[in-house]
């Protein structure tokens, strides 16, 4: 019987499909920790829910830059193997940005699963990062972005239009400051950013401009790390509300919070799983349930339930559990 993935989702069968938790660390003691965790919480969950980021531009000391990228090539290749390791390199106008690339990729680009690049502004400076990293010797690798002012949002989907660029995220610290005051400091609360219109059409255009190409938006940070209400309500809005798939954490309490509001209810994956079945059930055709009537479109959004289902550690149903045991869905 033909895979639901190849049935329903056509062209975009090949697409991707990252953990909806990207957390972020560039202490050294933190870094580990974080590895560590990764490890923990896959054995917890039977799949890896989160990748784990070592941070070049936010970790490395000003004048140590060097010895940092050290350290996060040394980490990225003790990592255990299935582990899910990035970095975000310092940004391209930078004067450490290419011995970032040369060391880090260079010799560690065989275990990383992503480079994040921070402070794009154009397809211009995401080619120049691809030079670089593929000058490194690792042409495969995937290049995430971030976007962090009015221009680079301006172009927003020019940049995500890239073939090498697979997921983009918003910067908000960076957007709300780079308009000299015109956005209140409230603008980069976990509730303001929700609310403030400028901030709000920003990160609607990035997210319109990733699915308009096939690529992941990636929420920012919220740095009331303490206050997991308010971390549950950011991430549950811009999951439910503003179309992101994946958010970013900056403490390692922050991620069981973001899978639960990234992952769909206990009904919507059993509604999910019956709809699948019946679709499989008719080859396909149109089927009612309830009263419903259901094609391919609905086909096609209730199988991405389970695959969201799937990668937030959600239990996956009997009946369909084996759809989730090839290796392009783990």
């Amino acid at each position: 019987m033909n895979h639901p993935r190849d049935v329903l989702l056509g062209s975009q069968a090949g697409g991707v499909f990252l953990p909806v938790c990207d957390h972020y660390s560039g202490v050294e003691a933190r870094m580990r920790k974080s590895l560590l965790l990764q490890a923990e919480m896959t054995a917890e969950f039977g799949a890896c829910v989160f990748d784990v980021t070592l941070d070049c531009e936010d970790g490395a000391p000003v004048g140590g830059e060097s010895d940092h990228a050290q350290l996060v090539t040394a980490l990225a290749l003790e990592a255990q193997a299935g582990a899910r390791v990035a970095v975000r390199v310092h940004p391209v106008d930078h004067p450490a940005f290419e011995a970032d690339v040369a060391t880090i990729v260079g010799r560690a680009g065989h275990r990383l699963v992503h480079i994040m690049v921070p402070k794009v502004e154009s397809p211009a400076d995401v080619q120049r990062a691809v030079q670089a990293v593929d000058d490194a010797g690792a042409p495969q690798l995937a290049v995430h972005v971030l976007i962090e002012s009015p221009a680079a949002v301006h172009r927003a989907f020019d940049i995500a239009a890239h073939p090498r660029v697979q997921s983009m995220s918003f910067g908000l610290m960076d957007f709300v400051s780079a308009h000299g005051g015109a956005i209140p400091k409230e603008g980069m609360s976990a509730r303001g950013q929700f609310e403030h219109p400028l901030v709000v059409r920003a990160k609607l255009e990035i997210a319109s401009a990733c699915h308009a190409h096939g690529k992941v938006p990636s929420h920012g940070v919220v740095t009331e790390f303490s206050d997991a209400q308010a971390l549950q309500g950011a991430a549950r809005r811009a999951a439910r509300e503003l179309g992101y798939t994946r958010m970013w954490s900056i403490h390692p309490a922050q991620i069981r919070p973001i899978l639960m509001a990234f992952a769909p209810s206990v009904d919507e994956v059993a509604q999910a799983e019956e709809v699948v079945l019946a679709a499989q059930a008719a080859d396909w055709a149109p089927v009612s349930l309830s009263g419903q009537l259901h094609d391919r479109a609905s086909y096609r959004y209730f199988w991405q339930v389970l695959e969201r289902a799937h990668r937030t550690g959600r239990a996956v149903p009997s009946g369909v559990r084996s759809l989730f045991e090839a290796p392009a869905l783990r």
